[in-house]
């Protein structure tokens, strides 16, 4: 794709990349086979080649309407176009920066800064927001249908024993996941506690950064990366295996560290060390004899959902099913697993009408086969589908512990 940048974005390094990721792409259009706005609206400027003519006319100096931003607000960053572009496309780095400058160009309502303002200083708090959950929690009986969808119920913790060993990994609490799912993190500190392993928590850690970047305050939510690095880093050096990722959502942007920060003297080395250390624990438990488990096997006949961010992101389509398959679990047949459950981050409280037709496709899709069971990897995805379905989803993790 020939470029000519405006001079304002000629002058700034970072748009480099931008130019750069437009001049891959080749207008073939495979990417709007796998998007899931375009296939539920069949709108142009709702499909990845769609939205890249805009920010090409954008980067090159033409008018930014309201349009362009909703429009560029819609994707949803499932990056499946990703995984279909023959030309190699970093999509998601591009609406990233495209993102920034339709705000900028175009300003939002006063009430849209308020809302986003307002999710930024609630969501990646765990302190705050695991007190607003359980009030909620308190008052979901007497709360509508739209927002009780977004309220969990309480769960039951399980058990843990305390773990000592020699091999150590670390994770990250977190912001939602703590609150809204406290087993899957105890899930796999079991599990890998029965393999010899010890899942050491940071506490000092917080959200990765996915709420800022997402929410267009991208110098907050590198201000937090720093933060996380920081803390992680003293466990680093003392021999730490691995950062494990139990929320794909979270495991996307952990490996975008090494990126976000690779022109920042001070961070560039730490940022690639913790990207390459984090890895989905899936991968993780791939690696190791699950026989020392003693997995009980269930009965019910499970439906898996594999995360955009697990399968695009991360690059392990399948990983989860294989794991469960081998260790005797009945898996139910699903279709259209590329697609986006319609999640996404904060995608769910700001574009609610689409992520609720995603969300009831995505139930069609996984309940085709009648399962007992919706499992996924992400904390979003299992909110946004538990939501609404009308059997249980929980972390895949929880079927590995008795």
């Amino acid at each position: 794709m020939k470029t000519e940048f405006a001079q304002e974005f000629k002058a700034e390094p970072k748009f480099k990349v931008a130019e750069e990721i437009l001049q891959a792409c080749v207008h073939c259009g495979f990417c709007t086979a796998t998007c899931p706005t375009y296939l539920q609206l069949g709108d142009e400027r709702d499909s990845p080649r769609g939205r890249i003519y805009m920010m090409k006319s954008m980067f090159e100096g033409e008018p930014v309407t309201a349009a362009t931003r909703e429009h560029l607000d819609r994707c949803l960053t499932c990056r499946s176009c990703e995984t279909t572009c023959p030309s190699g496309v970093e999509y998601g780095h591009l609406v990233d920066l495209g993102r920034v400058v339709a705000e900028q160009k175009a300003p939002r309502p006063v009430s849209q800064r308020l809302l986003r303002w307002s999710l930024r200083q609630v969501l990646p708090y765990r302190w705050r927001f695991g007190p607003l959950l359980a009030l909620g929690q308190i008052f979901r009986p007497l709360l509508p249908a739209l927002l009780k969808g977004h309220i969990p119920k309480p769960v039951k913790t399980i058990s843990l024993l305390a773990v000592e060993s020699s091999r150590v990994m670390l994770s990250l609490p977190g912001c939602a996941q703590a609150s809204a799912a406290p087993n899957t993190d105890l899930a796999a500190a079991k599990v890998l506690g029965k393999l010899g392993i010890k899942l050491q928590p940071v506490q000092q850690t917080g959200c990765c950064g996915a709420v800022d970047l997402h929410l267009n305050a991208h110098q907050q939510g590198l201000q937090k990366i720093k933060a996380n690095i920081d803390a992680l880093w003293p466990h680093i050096e003392k021999g730490a295996e691995a950062i494990v990722i139990t929320a794909s959502g979270c495991g996307a942007t952990l490996q975008e560290y090494g990126y976000l920060l690779r022109d920042d003297t001070d961070y560039a080395d730490k940022a690639a060390k913790v990207s390459a250390m984090s890895r989905d624990i899936a991968d993780i438990l791939a690696q190791e004899d699950l026989t020392k488990l003693h997995i009980p096997v269930i009965q019910q006949r499970i439906a898996v959902h594999c995360p955009c961010t697990q399968q695009h992101a991360l690059q392990l389509p399948g990983k989860v099913q294989a794991l469960l398959q081998e260790q005797g679990f009945a898996l139910t047949q699903t279709r259209n697993d590329h697609l986006c459950c319609g999640s996404a981050g904060t995608y769910s409280l700001l574009q609610a009408d689409l992520s609720h037709q995603l969300r009831d496709n995505k139930l069609a899709d996984l309940s085709m086969d009648n399962p007992d069971m919706i499992v996924t990897a992400n904390i979003g995805c299992q909110l946004h589908l538990g939501g609404k379905a009308n059997v249980p989803v929980k972390h895949w993790l929880e079927l590995l512990t008795d």
